[in-house]
């Protein structure tokens, strides 16, 4: 399955995080683009209705949200995770996100 960027924000992201999670970032996206919407806990887990987290353990624990739009999985937000909940301003992005996405 073929997974892109909703735009460049989440890309800063990742270029900023250390090269051990960044690592494990690349992989947590391939591990998206070869199960797709199979892919589930603990790398994955859907947190809205058509909205669905990549759960980066480690030193850095990072969460990216995406969707599925058009055959293809989006990645839409991501966040440094620093509390147990989702904090609800990371949440509301991605669903502003995925609003502008079905509106597209």
């Amino acid at each position: 399955m073929e997974v892109q960027y909703f735009d460049s924000g989440l890309e800063k992201l990742i270029r900023s995080l250390q090269e051990s999670t960044i690592a494990k970032v690349v992989r947590m996206v391939e591990l998206l683009e070869e199960f797709g919407s199979t892919l589930g806990m603990p790398q994955s887990k859907s947190v809205a209705r058509h909205l669905f987290e990549l759960r980066i353990r480690g030193q850095q624990e990072v969460r990216i949200f995406y969707t599925f739009h058009n055959g293809r999985a989006v990645l839409l937000h991501g966040f440094i995770k620093k509390s147990e909940r989702i904090p609800g301003r990371e949440l509301n992005t991605a669903k502003q996100k995925l609003a502008a996405l079905d509106r597209a």
